[in-house]
């Protein structure tokens, strides 16, 4: 891919709080999600270089469901991670605390099936799911 798709969320927590919350699986099925009409309600995660992620989302109405996963390329532990999805695609996230906050970037290639504009906005709902759900537990 010649360029990445990025978002960013600035998390009023600590960045081990944040690695935890985004990497465990308890944690994961409570934020992945990009709309409250949608759920996740398995996740699992094997966090090591060729370890894999899967995370079941699906409509609360059960019309539609999707699994997505990938695979652990790079991990530096509580600072960033990438992956790389069956269809090639990859994704990193980085973790940078500053003063009790932690500042997350998600970039990823995008696919071709949506519009660019419509996979940012739904990854950055899921990553404003994500801070909603850090900050408040």
């Amino acid at each position: 891919m010649s360029h990445k798709i990025t978002v960013s969320a600035t998390i009023n927590a600590d960045a081990k709080k944040v690695w935890n919350y985004y990497t465990n699986p308890d944690h994961i099925t409570q934020w992945n999600f990009a709309d409250p009409s949608w759920q996740c309600p398995s996740a699992s995660n094997d966090i090591k270089v060729g370890g894999k992620y899967a995370a079941r989302m699906e409509a609360k109405d059960g019309s539609f469901g999707f699994d997505f996963e990938a695979v652990y390329d790079e991990i530096k532990d509580g600072e960033n991670f990438t992956y790389t999805m069956p269809d090639g695609r990859q994704l990193q996230v980085d973790f940078k605390e500053n003063n009790g906050q932690t500042h997350v970037d998600v970039a990823f290639d995008p696919e071709n099936q949506n519009p660019e504009e419509m996979q940012k906005g739904g990854w950055q709902a899921i990553l404003d799911n994500f801070k909603k759900y850090t900050e408040s537990n």
